[in-house]
């Protein structure tokens, strides 16, 4: 297909050949899990309260409560990022589905907010814990951030862009005029507020995690054509990401994922309403980095939220934090952004993997709870949320996801209908008049059916995706069979005069393959088509698989099984596949397991990834691995609490504050330091721990630090060049604290564990 765009400055125009997508009101799920997951969601929703989700937008703005707001994040630093979510999701159900009281919520939110920025008076509205001062300090260019706090408070950019989001989406999608209004007073509001800051002090504020700011300024340009958002759009772009990708240098290991990602979103929508090529490519290169280098078979990416070494899975395979659901909820919608700028079906097949076996898989398929940390890690399991516990980002994020799974099942040019998911749906074309209606089975079958219901007889191209899993294709219409000339991720192109009633059925060949990590190791999942299979282990010991209120609630408890009792595929020959015997098109025996879509399994341990051997190489391994399990897990046994330093959420979780302080990450390991002083909340859970140990990069010079807990000073009793260890009051509540004495940076701490010596 020719690519021809036309983009101007002020209006962009789309040419004939452009692909656009259809609005959720023109495309309905009919059957099968997608719209499952569609109805559970609606019931989630439901089961929400907007009067808690609106209480501190209500709080902030001096106005009398009508409920409590939600615990959990949503009164702990984050509160009112739900409340924007709420509005994305309610705004993609009405459209999605026409139920009214999703349509009565919006537009009642809506309204309350309204009320909020008329109270504030100056354009703001916000949920943000003492939001005003807050402000006020970043007005007047008082700014001390790290790589996720901004002056203490936690990624209040991050929380508002819900809001932003929340807003435009009320607006763009569900036709809320009052939203708009909202949208543009805090848009302005938000542009008065950074006016007097230097372009070095924004790029300092983004170093924080922002969301897309960037992203919805340039739709706040789309919606009201205003030259001074596009403006605001490029000046909020974070650059010290963006001139890496523009000269396609890889500086993306170590750092918070879910943080970059909307920001490249951001790079995209601006290239392309400025026609900027750099910025598009610089996005490409980010997409096809973190999808062909850094994810793994089930589409996600990073280890405790982080983007792991391109060349080194391992941490990411003995975690219990996998990949994160909030970064494949942006990563889709990165492909969907780039999928129609460049018209290339080959975004698709990331789209579909991901949709398939993490979104879909992200919620429980009877009770609606939503999944944070998918691991890889042999033998785990994952953690639900609940309506009334737990308010982390991937319950807003999942809130979202299975609300929109209509928006790219079809998309179009002027006259042409592309059908790019196999997904039981009804397109609904209102202004051509066609109406396709695909029944389907899949991924259960390797078949769709596509009928025609039109009013008249058209002539147009109905294009069909050849997926890249496929191994070959098959097209009939009305029973007869069409000679195919395209090949895996391209499109097969049928141009005819469509008459009423016409079938076309389409069947795929599909087979099962071992799809290894991207670091070279010989781990290896199994996946049929695009569908990835996992073993359900056992049931043993599922602390925490409904999540309660608690701050690391959507973490698992459970213990973790020794990686060295995983099953391994062993095979002289290689043939590790020949030990999969089919009971059908996605189950299968293997040995004693039995493997089945990974979407299919829940409420269980699982095995996604086998190491794969030669019997003389498994039995040089199994020793060394025992080896290293058996201190990996009595170390663990022994620890009490932990901090990974410089990492967000375990930061997050253990209360951090600090002033003049920096994170990073060096030889493989994510640090902090200070000039000034950092402090965190640890829990002595019994009083089993006896003493502290904190570890770094560099050495220490004890002299000049001051360490208290629970505000009295501690002496160091073990100092082994780059670790120390302090012995612990009798208390359960652990306040540490470190304070630089003279003129000094502190070592750069990696980790802090309180550690018992039973």
């Amino acid at each position: 297909m020719k690519k021809t765009i036309l983009i101007l400055l002020l209006h962009s125009s789309l040419s004939w050949a452009q692909m656009q997508p259809f609005p959720l009101q023109e495309v309905k799920l009919t059957a099968g899990v997608f719209k499952n997951a569609q109805e559970v969601d609606l019931k989630y929703m439901l089961a929400l309260n907007p009067d808690k989700l609106l209480a501190p937008y209500l709080i902030d703005s001096d106005l009398p409560l009508k409920a409590e707001r939600y615990g959990n994040w949503e009164s702990s630093g984050l509160d009112g990022h739900i409340g924007g979510h709420y509005l994305s999701a309610l705004a993609m159900m009405y459209a999605s589905t026409g139920n009214p009281e999703m349509k009565s919520r919006l537009e009642y939110m809506v309204s309350e907010l309204a009320r909020c920025q008329a109270k504030n008076g100056n354009g703001y509205v916000g949920g943000i814990p003492n939001g005003k001062v807050f402000w006020e300090r970043i007005h007047k260019g008082d700014i001390d951030g790290s790589t996720f706090g901004l002056n203490n408070t936690w990624v209040p950019l991050y929380n508002i862009h819900k809001l932003f989001a929340g807003l435009r989406d009320a607006y763009q999608i569900a036709g809320n005029q009052e939203a708009k209004n909202i949208l543009i007073g805090l848009g302005d509001w938000f542009l008065e507020l950074i006016k007097p800051l230097s372009n070095e002090q924004v790029q300092q504020v983004l170093r924080t995690e922002h969301g897309g700011m960037n992203e919805v300024f340039a739709d706040l340009y789309i919606i009201t054509n205003e030259s001074k958002y596009l403006a605001a759009a490029q000046r909020l772009s974070h650059q010290s990401i963006l001139k890496p990708l523009l000269a396609k240098e890889d500086k993306l290991t170590g750092l918070h994922a879910n943080t970059q990602i909307p920001k490249v979103i951001g790079f995209e929508k601006i290239a392309k309403l400025t026609n900027n090529a750099d910025w598009s490519g610089a996005a490409q290169y980010f997409w096809q980095n973190v999808t062909q280098t850094r994810s793994v078979a089930f589409g996600g990416n990073s280890f405790r939220e982080h983007f792991n070494p391109i060349d080194d899975f391992n941490k990411m395979l003995v975690s219990n934090q996998g990949p994160e659901t909030c970064n494949s909820f942006n990563m889709l919608r990165l492909s969907m952004a780039l999928f129609l700028d460049k018209n290339d079906v080959s975004y698709l097949d990331f789209y579909e993997r991901t949709l398939y076996n993490h979104i879909l898989s992200s919620q429980h398929p009877e009770k609606g709870g939503f999944v944070y940390f998918t691991p890889i890690r042999p033998n785990h399991y994952r953690v639900y949320s609940q309506p009334e516990t737990s308010m982390w980002c991937c319950v807003g994020s999942g809130l979202e996801n299975h609300t929109k799974y209509g928006e790219l099942i079809y998309s179009h040019t002027h006259n042409d209908v592309f059908v790019n998911l196999f997904i039981p749906s009804e397109l609904n074309w209102q202004e051509k008049g066609i109406q396709i209606i695909q029944n389907t089975n899949f991924p259960y079958i390797n078949t769709t059916e596509l009928v025609m219901k039109l009013p008249k007889n058209q002539s147009f191209s109905l294009n069909i995706r050849y997926p890249k899993w496929a191994e070959s294709a098959k097209v009939t219409v009305n029973g007869k069979i069409q000679k195919i000339n395209k090949k895996p991720s391209e499109y097969i192109s049928l141009d005819r005069k469509w008459r009423n009633g016409d079938k076309i059925s389409i069947e795929f060949g599909m087979k099962t393959r071992l799809e290894y990590l991207p670091d070279g190791s010989n781990w290896a999942a199994f996946v049929r088509g695009p569908i990835v299979l996992a073993a359900k282990t056992s049931t043993e010991d599922l602390r925490g698989l409904f999540a309660d209120d608690s701050r690391m609630g959507h973490e698992t408890k459970g213990k973790l099984f020794p990686i060295n009792k995983a099953y391994a595929l062993v095979d002289e020959s290689g043939n590790y596949l020949s030990k999969l015997k089919p009971i059908d098109n996605l189950n299968f025996t293997l040995d004693s397991l039995h493997l089945q879509p990974f979407f299919d399994l829940h409420d269980a341990r699982y095995q996604m990834y086998f190491q794969t051997f030669t019997k003389e190489e498994y039995e040089k391994q199994k020793d060394i691995q025992k080896q290293t399990e058996e201190a990996l897990m009595a170390l663990e046994a022994r620890t009490v609490d932990k901090i990974n330093c410089g990492e967000q959420q375990p930061e997050v979780d253990h209360n951090y504050i600090g002033e003049q302080s920096n994170s990073g990450y060096d030889e493989e390991q994510f640090w902090r330091n200070t000039r000034s002083f950092i402090s965190y909340q640890l829990l002595n859970k019994d009083q089993r721990g006896t003493y502290i140990e904190i570890s770094s990069l560099d050495d220490f010079k004890t002299e000049n630090l001051e360490i208290t807990i629970n505000g009295i000073s501690i002496e160091v009793f073990s100092n082994n060049s780059k670790t120390i260890r302090l012995k612990l009051p009798k208390a359960e509540q652990i306040s540490l604290k470190i304070r630089v004495m003279s003129n000094y940076t502190t070592p750069r701490f990696t980790e802090i564990r309180i550690i018992s010596n039973e």
